[in-house]
């Protein structure tokens, strides 16, 4: 698997995002795995010619939190890293999950370190 953020990797459907973070979904599976919570939403099982595809992800850090944009930027960038370099770790199995939502929740900027080790963390849960 290359280890690249493409464009087509990133979500951006306002359509999705609005079913991903509404309250009370069923389609909806969620976790706490520091310092993200994950949201994501299952794929529908492929068929067995076709090959699953990557999913779709956004990477949110909140303002409240974090007041200045240059924070929340780097953050966001250690994030996506992250995510680049470790997504070869969703199960071979199954299909990764359609779309994720991967939600910032620590108190203070944290060694990209950290971050790596939750993300693979939260990888290997899906």
């Amino acid at each position: 698997m290359p280890q690249t953020f493409l464009k087509s990797e990133r979500l951006c459907s306002k359509k999705i995002l609005g079913e991903l973070f509404k309250k009370g979904s069923t389609s909806v599976r969620t976790f706490y795995l520091f310092p993200f919570r994950v949201l994501y939403i299952p794929q529908p099982e492929p068929g067995p010619d076709s090959e699953p595809l990557l999913p779709a992800i956004v990477i949110t850090v909140p303002k409240r939190m974090f007041k200045r944009a240059v924070d929340r930027n780097q953050i966001k960038r250690r994030v996506r890293e992250a995510y680049r370099l470790n997504k070869a770790l969703f199960r071979p199995a199954s299909a990764p999950p359609a779309t994720i939502a991967f939600l910032y929740t620590a108190k203070q900027i944290i060694s990209f370190e950290e971050i790596e080790k939750g993300m693979k963390l939260a990888l290997q849960k899906m």
